[in-house]
């Protein structure tokens, strides 16, 4: 059974930090492009970044977005720096398979809330 679960998320003062993670199983992590997308409430869920099977760290959104994975432990991070109000958001993560493109899963998504 394929599953993806998100965690780490929750409330946090602006300019603070937080570590998304996900775990996966049910599916080969190595084969997969891992990505982090999120959605604010009442908009569309939007790309954070992606981080290919070989790759293991790399920094979106002028690097303010961190995303990790270990393919030892088949999880993925989301790594947050100066937090905004405007990261409130559902945060989910997805898995893509590298060729096979359509075989696609999601978590559940993780709720981060940035607010003093």
């Amino acid at each position: 059974q394929v599953q993806l679960v998100e965690s780490g998320g929750g409330l946090v003062q602006p300019g603070g930090s937080l570590r998304l993670s996900c775990a996966a199983s049910g599916f080969t992590f190595s084969d997969y492009v891992m990505s982090w997308y999120r959605q604010a409430p009442g908009k569309e869920r939007v790309l954070v970044g992606s981080i290919t099977p070989r790759t293991s760290t790399v920094d979106v959104l002028q690097g303010r977005f961190t995303i990790s994975r270990d393919n030892t432990k088949n999880t993925v991070h989301l790594q947050i720096h100066s937090l905004e109000p405007e990261d409130t958001a559902t945060y989910y993560c997805k898995a893509r398979h590298t060729f096979l493109t359509a075989r696609i899963y999601w978590g559940q998504g993780t709720q981060v809330t940035v607010s003093s």
